[in-house]
């Protein structure tokens, strides 16, 4: 990633030396979400002002952890401190740099279909801050999901968060819904870019998943859907199991 298209990476340097940040993120009908530093501050907050579902969700880490997309590193921080083997990987350098900045040991710079068993082998794969939509698309997920299979432990878990897609009135996204049933997608299948100061991420696919979509995806992976935390907002955590 050039540093030019590193916009995520910069809204997390700016926000850890202090300063307001302004983060817009960009979907292809043009739609666009503005959140202002309350949303970057929560990449960096601590464990007191996490969300209850994340609190439940980290009483099923285990063993080596591995962090996908873990940002600014709250997480992996977190359970580092906790005593755990934690390797944090993204594909922003400069989230990276601020994830070492913070104290996290183990790094790498690494997109999610880097990942292999090369890197090692994990009892837990995490998947926070809605990062099962790293996956892009069903088809892609599967792919991967067989893959993190192999380069996990007998009895490995993901902790993976995504979002309803359902469980909105908003008109704009109920098109967005129509528009991706038209081109033979899930309702929920995203392209965005983020957008920052000027600095701009390359267009990438993201997707946001029903519980049961999430378990139509994991079947045949070798991986199965065991509980779910947060069942009245959109976002929920999946744990999930080795079959």
């Amino acid at each position: 990633m050039r540093d030019s298209q590193d916009a995520y990476g910069h809204q997390l340097y700016d926000r850890l030396r202090g300063k307001d940040v302004v983060e817009i993120v960009e979907r292809d009908d043009g739609f666009f979400n503005v959140t202002l530093s309350s949303g970057p501050r929560y990449y960096l907050s601590s464990y007191k002002d996490w969300s209850p579902r994340e609190k439940k969700a980290l009483r099923y880490v285990k063993g080596r952890v591995l962090d996908i997309g873990c940002g600014a590193g709250r997480i992996a921080i977190y359970l580092q401190g906790k005593g755990f083997d934690v390797l944090g990987v993204d594909t922003s350098p400069l989230a990276i740099r601020v994830c070492n900045l913070r104290g996290l040991k183990k790094t790498r710079i690494a997109s999610i279909t880097e990942l292999s068993s090369k890197i090692g082998v994990f009892d837990t794969l995490l998947m926070f801050g809605a990062n099962f939509g790293l996956f892009g698309n069903p088809k892609r997920a599967k792919w991967l999901l067989r893959r993190f299979h192999k380069m996990t432990t007998k009895n490995a878990r993901i902790l993976a968060e995504s979002i309803d897609p359902y469980k909105t009135d908003d008109p704009a996204h109920l098109e967005y819904h129509t528009l991706n049933r038209v081109r033979g997608k899930l309702p929920g299948q995203l392209t965005l870019r983020v957008r920052y100061r000027n600095y701009v991420t390359p267009w990438f696919e993201y997707l946001f998943v029903s519980k049961k979509e999430m378990r139509d995806i994991l079947n045949g992976t070798g991986w199965k859907l065991t509980r779910t935390f947060g069942s009245q907002d959109p976002a929920y955590v999946a744990v999930i199991e080795k079959q």
